[in-house]
């Protein structure tokens, strides 16, 4: 029997707004088209999960608003369950995004239910993350509750994945239980208290040097390298394809290599069927709506000449 991932995290409704250029302060400008997509990044890693048919679970709020049943439908279409998702007394967590023709937007950012993600309503969900596969947390919820998360699964020798974003300092014994780290560039620089990272192998050890166990790099275009202690490390190309959307890349990657893990792959073939999911995402606007399937993944690897990954 496969065990689940279980994910802790953020559930939003993004709210997206077109327009040929973002309002200056005080300014309203006509837009040119208006989107819901369900967001949050635990809940995108979640259904991108889902969307691979691996079994899941997400751990969360929503609000006891009319956003709330929407989200919750919207991850139990994807086959995420949602036994562990409460409805609280709060708004449901939502994104005011505008976007401009050239790409550049503007985000709000209300948690809502997701700041209401205590280390109380994880210890309801004890039973369920003692027998998880995987756990995948984020930082869109508070930081005590993750690092709550990361106590019961060293307790419980259960593998962690830490998305660490969006970016912040963490503390010392946070990164200690940390299985799998995976930041992109910004937050690495954060991570290590620096303004440049030109060298991502040497970033990679000083956070192993920090306590991580094992470090994924997101390197966006130029891909994502891999580094184990006492491995060599392993760089990863991204595939080329013509991209739309970048929202929500990170979270289909992060999904897709716990996925590969629990299938049996390698750390670096499991990194390559991540960068597939994540590559097929950034073809497809929007962040839950742009997660492939597995049989899509499959296609998409066979179309590159990639037919073995065990």
């Amino acid at each position: 029997m496969q065990k689940p991932i279980v994910v802790v995290g953020s559930i939003n409704l993004d709210l997206v707004a077109e327009a040929d250029r973002i309002p200056q302060v005080g300014e309203t400008i006509t837009g040119n088209s208006f989107h819901t997509f369900y967001g949050g990044k635990g809940a995108n890693q979640a259904v991108a999960a889902g969307k691979l048919g691996y079994p899941v679970y997400m751990v969360g709020n929503v609000g006891n608003d009319a956003f709330g049943e929407q989200l919750r439908h919207g991850l139990q279409i994807a086959n995420v369950d949602t036994t562990y998702v409460d409805t609280v007394e709060a708004s449901s967590g939502t994104a005011l995004i505008t976007t401009g023709r050239s790409g550049e937007n503007s985000i709000v950012v209300v948690p809502g239910a997701n700041g209401l993600v205590t280390p109380q309503l994880l210890e309801k969900a004890v039973p369920l993350i003692e027998r998880a596969g995987f756990l995948l947390a984020q930082l869109e919820i508070p930081l005590e509750t993750v690092e709550r998360l990361a106590e019961i699964a060293a307790h419980c020798d259960i593998p962690l994945m830490l998305d660490p974003a969006p970016t912040r300092e963490l503390p010392a014994t946070l990164l200690r239980r940390v299985t799998w780290i995976t930041p992109n560039e910004t937050e690495t620089r954060t991570l290590l208290g620096t303004s440049e990272t030109s060298d991502p192998s040497a970033a990679a050890d000083r956070l192993l040097a920090a306590g991580v166990q094992n470090v994924l790099l997101k390197l966006g275009e130029q891909g994502c390298l891999v580094a184990e202690k006492s491995k060599r490390k392993e760089r990863i190309p991204a595939f080329a394809v013509n991209a739309v959307d970048t929202t929500a890349a990170g979270d289909a990657f992060n999904a897709g290599f716990a996925v590969g893990l629990l299938r049996g792959y390698s750390s670096t073939h499991s990194a390559t069927f991540a960068a597939a999911i994540a590559a097929i995402s950034v073809t497809r606007r929007g962040a839950q709506p742009s997660m492939p399937t597995l049989n899509e993944v499959e296609e998409f690897l066979r179309e590159r000449k990639i037919t073995e990954l065990n």
